[in-house]
């Protein structure tokens, strides 16, 4: 088995009215390369006539941003021409590259009728040879993602990546797999992962086992670079996100909404934004 080498508690981090837990990074655990940021937004409800989510017009580059709709709707807008709202079990895959400027709200439905929402979103970082591509975006709704019920009680969501010579629903330029497991009770999923690629693997709901230690909501499960079998059992009616990436071990500067390999490339991508590189927004 994979040896496990900690288990980090996520923390909290409310974001005015959001219920907010972070994953990565915390005070135990800085990122697992290629994986950054990880926040896991809710659950929680909200009333009719709501504010909705706060993520106004906010720039980013160097990295792309993988957002799981878990429940609610996502309403996304960029300055790149991109527009879309995803809706429950959607995913949306932005890669920041150069620069571009987006938005990340609740949809006017959603304001005015309120209801549950939950949703994760993942920093995945780019390679220096990628930092500086062009921005782009792809958002897909449940019915376009590849889901498959490996066994009883067991489905998986194949977001990137390939599991049985299937291939998930979005093609990243690095070799990033990602997937949702969703687990009944007493559910088991076994996957093999090469010692050398990084795993990242995070609770959002129930208790599992995962090597034969538990894990339960709100868990980050960072392992070593040992053994090949990640094995879950489920304890409880649970989801957890997983992926692997092969590391790039290079630099990693992040500071605000940018991360790129060095100081100079974070003060120039501050430049860049403050004398309109990046583009303008329109509303």
């Amino acid at each position: 088995m994979r040896i496990i080498k900690r288990t980090h508690k996520a923390e909290s981090a409310p974001i005015a009215d959001l219920i907010t837990f972070r994953a990565l990074p915390t005070k135990s655990i800085e990122y697992i390369d290629p994986f950054l940021f990880l926040n896991h937004h809710g659950h929680q409800v909200y009333p009719e006539n709501n504010r909705g989510l706060p993520f106004g017009p906010h720039p980013h580059r160097g990295f792309e941003t993988v957002t799981f709709i878990l429940e609610g709707d996502l309403a996304h807008k960029d300055n790149n021409g991109a527009e879309s709202i995803i809706n429950e079990g959607g995913v949306q895959w932005m890669t920041a590259g150069k620069g571009l400027i987006h938005a990340e709200v609740s949809s006017e439905i959603f304001k005015k009728q309120g209801g549950n929402l939950e949703i994760l979103q993942l920093w995945v970082n780019l390679p220096s040879q990628y930092k500086m591509v062009e921005p782009a975006y792809i958002g897909l709704q449940k019915e376009d993602i590849p889901s498959f019920t490996i066994e009883e009680g067991v489905t998986l969501a194949l977001i990137s990546g390939t599991w049985n010579g299937m291939k998930g629903a979005f093609s990243p330029r690095t070799d990033i797999t990602l997937g949702i497991i969703t687990l009944q009770k007493n559910g088991v999923y076994k996957t093999a992962i090469a010692p050398e690629r990084n795993i990242f693997f995070y609770v959002v709901k129930g208790a599992v086992k995962v090597n034969e230690q538990e894990a339960k909501m709100h868990d980050l499960v960072e392992f070593l670079p040992e053994g090949k079998l990640v094995q879950i059992e489920a304890t409880e009616d649970s989801i957890v996100l997983i992926g692997h990436a092969t590391p790039f071990k290079e630099p990693i500067l992040s500071h605000g909404p940018f991360v790129m390999n060095t100081m100079e490339e974070i003060h120039q991508a501050y430049d860049d934004y403050n004398n309109g590189l990046f583009g303008i927004w329109t509303v």
